[in-house]
């Protein structure tokens, strides 16, 4: 059937707002007010983990049109499913305690100077609320929250820049390029993307959403994807880009955590734009933002567990209760402590989730088995040393990692997984009834 306008859009400003959260409004301004000058090389890095390999892990979903599972059974099912349940526990434990966080030192602490536990035991109860009617998640986020969330934010990215003098400061970055891919893994958005594009894929599903055919369901998918990529590209590229236009007019104080530098200077773009009535547009716009993605994440854990258990809606309810309760307990801490803690967990699973959605995009004759297995492991063996560096930092493991290209960047994973790719490929090709 015909693919209806109005249920295009609704899935793409849902799959705009499940992205959007708080690393997602908080990173950019602090980034390009550090990025001065070179604010564009930092935002073309930015985009390549923060848009476009979740966009792609949003089109992989719409080839796949199954779980988190499909994204790595081919390298087998023993490994999908231990990938899986440690996303799941990722999503719960850090991002999504992390907007609560964030939503309470931005918005809810400076206003009524409530305690964290109060905040979150409050915030996760209503996502709770809301996680427990999924069949109104896509319509309730797609047609009120997502639009709002979307107005408020051109409004400070536009009002920002044509009140700047278009002055930048100097850069703090050695490689801008760089420092805009690994900031972009801060967002989450790769793992949000294999996350929430199975909470997509289940809302369409409902009986409210008038697409059933799998042909149907690929193109809702596919177009939603690209309008909330470009969504995503217009609002991350005037956040950075307003902050270091807009940010170099606002002092930033470098004693404050990283956490509050990034709050504070929001919070100086919004009233310097919208006056007093900046810091309640910020306060709303961080709470909602936050607000729809922890419904995602939790929404998206609780249906991969209840699919493990035949599809028990008792185990749904449970997981949902666990990872609110989760998210009360980790929602204690501070967002910069959040991020801190997530540094070494993203240096291992970000490289595993960016090869995976590459790999389920392509061909099923490039994409074999064997291919699977072989750049999933190098990637793996080759990230190793970045987590390990970042833990327990050594002159050894330096003067290893040091004949590795890319390794001084976190980056010494892509060199070897490519070279596994063509490898694997040209011995799939020795054997072609094979894998």
């Amino acid at each position: 059937m015909n693919i209806q306008r109005k249920e295009l859009l609704v899935t793409s400003f849902a799959l705009f707002s499940l992205f959007f959260g708080a690393g997602n409004l908080l990173l950019p301004p602090l980034l390009g007010y550090n990025a001065g000058e070179n604010w564009f090389w930092v935002t073309v890095g930015f985009m390549i983990t923060a848009v476009v390999i979740p966009i792609i892990g949003i089109l992989a979903h719409a080839r796949l049109q199954g779980t988190l599972y499909d994204f790595g059974k081919k390298v087998s099912p023993a490994f999908s499913l231990i990938y899986c349940i440690i996303i799941y526990v990722i999503a719960v434990a850090i991002p999504s305690p992390r907007t609560a966080a964030a939503t309470h030192e931005i918005a809810i602490h400076p206003a009524f100077g409530t305690s964290p536990l109060l905040t979150s035991a409050i915030y996760f109860a209503l996502v709770l609320v809301f996680v427990l009617n999924r069949s109104k998640i896509l319509n309730l986020i797609g047609k009120f929250l997502t639009p709002f969330i979307v107005i408020m934010l051109l409004a400070v990215i536009g009002i920002g820049l044509s009140s700047s003098e278009f002055t930048t400061g100097a850069s703090t970055f050695e490689i801008p390029i760089v420092t805009g891919i690994l900031e972009g893994y801060q967002t989450f958005d790769a793992i949000g993307a294999v996350v929430v594009g199975a909470v997509i894929i289940v809302s369409l599903n409902f009986k409210n959403m008038k697409v059933s055919a799998f042909e149907s369901k690929r193109k809702l998918i596919r177009q939603s994807g690209f309008i909330a990529g470009t969504g995503l590209f217009i609002i991350y590229a005037g956040l950075i880009s307003v902050g270091a236009y807009y940010g170099s007019e606002i002092k930033v104080n470098s004693e404050l955590s990283s956490d509050m530098q990034r709050a504070n200077l929001l919070r100086g773009i919004s009233i310097a734009s919208l006056g007093e009535f900046g810091n309640t547009v910020l306060s709303v716009l961080i709470s909602l933002a936050c607000f729809t993605t922890a419904i995602g994440i939790v929404a998206g854990t609780a249906d991969y567990f209840r699919g493990l258990f035949h599809k028990s809606q008792t185990v749904y309810v449970v997981t949902a209760v666990i990872a609110c309760m989760a998210g009360i307990g980790v929602g204690q801490l501070d967002f910069n402590s959040i991020i801190v803690i997530a540094i070494p967990v993203l240096l291992c699973v970000y490289p595993i989730t960016i090869v995976l959605i590459l790999l389920n995009v392509l061909p099923e004759k490039l994409a074999t088995s064997l291919v699977f297995r072989a750049v999933v492991l190098v990637t793996f063996l080759f990230s190793l040393p970045d987590v390990i560096g970042f833990i327990s930092p050594s002159e050894g493991l330096k003067s290893i990692t040091e004949y590795i290209p890319f390794s001084q960047y976190s980056l010494g994973w892509i060199l070897p997984a490519l070279v596994a790719f063509v490898i694997s490929s040209v011995v799939q090709s020795l054997k072609p009834n094979e894998g």
